[in-house]
């Protein structure tokens, strides 16, 4: 996720004119935030985080307040809170205050491109407000639907009707869910997610879906994107500097989204495809420097460019360039490995040889051809290599990398140290 948090959901929700909870940002004065807890009674004050930041109410990071002067003390206890979720930690700039809404049902609702389906996926239960995973299969429904044809109120009436959710709630959902695939659709988002969505009563009793919470990614290569106006600073998650020059090279064609696991990591692996990304950065863990996905037939400057900063940044720590992607239906694999192969040269010839051994998985147009261009690189360097097919499984290949660096890390990059005329005390110094 690269947007979490109301201050902004309540305005893209506003798009569509889907009801969200009212939101005060950082910038709030005295006045307003008591005029708002004076209108709902109690409000909720969360941190700001850049990007996608999970597990706050867990970790004690959203505070309430019913009068001001606890506002005012919970807004400087998390102005400046630092979270750790997972592997990554994030420090927050900012609050936000948000008016209560009483309800006696919550919703979670989101809708994905899912790669079981292929297709858009929504995942609903009457059952929100906490993490899905808690609850059983028999309480969430998954539902793919024509993205040609869109998100139709029979769908989501059907899902509710198979889990058993309350009849009061079926009717005002169906009349407001499909709208967040309009939003979805129309500004370039890739998922989007509303946990809690709280049912509020109105006057005669009848409830009205209100989004108490906001997450969603965007496909930073899609022009509709730009239709919101968003703020670039939204998109700078906390990154680090190799992320930001990649994030400057993107381009209409190619994409080049990359996130830094562990800056010690010992396998540089530039990968190509979504699937692909999701299975190499589970299976090596903590190995792999970067999660990266540099699809969508990048033209050759831009791949080169890629690589080379790839290279500047993480090739002397790496014992593996290990380059992987499933079978392209469009992506020129000769152009793509003529360009990283050629940087590989450019690197040996400014900073010097360093060990390395180099993996390739790959398949589609032109890929024996691009295989001879590496492969005539690699042997210039004087650099061993191994490279394998569409034909070979990409979870085989990914386990072969990982013996790569253990042999390596054992004796390899003291071997191919030698053979390049480089001393062991060289080589080995930015072994991990």
């Amino acid at each position: 996720m690269q947007l979490t948090g109301m201050l902004y959901g309540a305005k893209l929700l506003e798009h569509v004119d889907f009801p969200t909870s009212d939101v005060l940002g950082p910038d709030a004065s005295e006045g307003q935030i008591q005029d708002l807890i004076k209108r709902h009674g109690q409000v909720f004050i969360k941190p700001l985080f850049r990007g996608g930041v999970g597990k706050k109410g867990k970790s004690g990071l959203i505070g309430k307040a019913s009068d001001l002067k606890t506002a005012l003390a919970e807004k400087e206890r998390l102005y400046f809170a630092e979270h750790r979720h997972g592997n990554a930690t994030a420090k927050a700039n900012g609050v936000t205050f948000e008016g209560g809404v009483p309800a006696e049902h919550e919703i979670y609702f989101s809708i994905t491109d899912d790669t079981r389906f292929r297709a858009p996926t929504i995942t609903i239960t009457h059952k929100g407000g906490v993490d899905i995973e808690e609850l059983g299969k028999d309480e969430i429904r998954t539902v793919p639907f024509d993205a040609l044809t869109g998100l139709k109120a029979f769908v989501i009436a059907n899902a509710l009707s198979d889990i058993g959710a309350p009849r009061e709630v079926i009717s005002p959902l169906v009349q407001h869910l499909p709208k967040l695939w309009e939003l979805m659709h129309h500004y370039g988002m890739t998922t989007l997610e509303l946990n809690p969505i709280r049912m509020r009563p109105d006057k005669n009793g009848r409830l009205t879906p209100v989004a108490c919470d906001f997450k969603c990614g965007f496909d930073r290569d899609d022009p509709r994107v730009a239709r919101l106006g968003l703020p670039d600073h939204v998109f700078a998650a906390d990154v680090s500097a190799f992320e930001q020059e990649v994030n400057e090279l993107r381009t209409h064609q190619g994409q080049s989204d990359v996130f830094v696991i562990n800056e010690k990591g010992s396998i540089l692996a530039p990968t190509f495809g979504g699937g692909a990304n999701s299975l190499v950065t589970e299976v090596l863990g903590e190995a792999a420097s970067i999660s990266s996905d540099f699809g969508g037939n990048p033209p050759y400057e831009k791949m080169k460019q890629v690589a080379r900063i790839c290279y500047r940044h993480f090739l002397r720590q790496s014992n593996v360039l290990f380059i992987i992607g499933g079978k392209s239906n469009n992506t020129d694999i000769h152009e793509t490995l003529r360009a990283m192969g050629d940087a590989l040269r450019e690197h040996f010839s400014e900073h010097g040889p360093t060990p390395l051994y180099v993996v390739v998985g790959r398949g589609g147009p032109n890929l024996v051809r691009g295989f001879g261009a590496l492969a005539e690189a690699c042997d210039a360097l004087g650099v061993p290599y191994r490279f394998f097919g569409f034909d070979s499984a990409i979870s085989e290949v990914v386990n072969y990398a990982k013996r790569v660096d253990e042999w390596m890390k054992a004796e390899g990059r003291a071997q191919i140290a030698a053979h390049l005329g480089i001393a062991p005390s060289t080589a080995n110094t930015n072994v991990h």
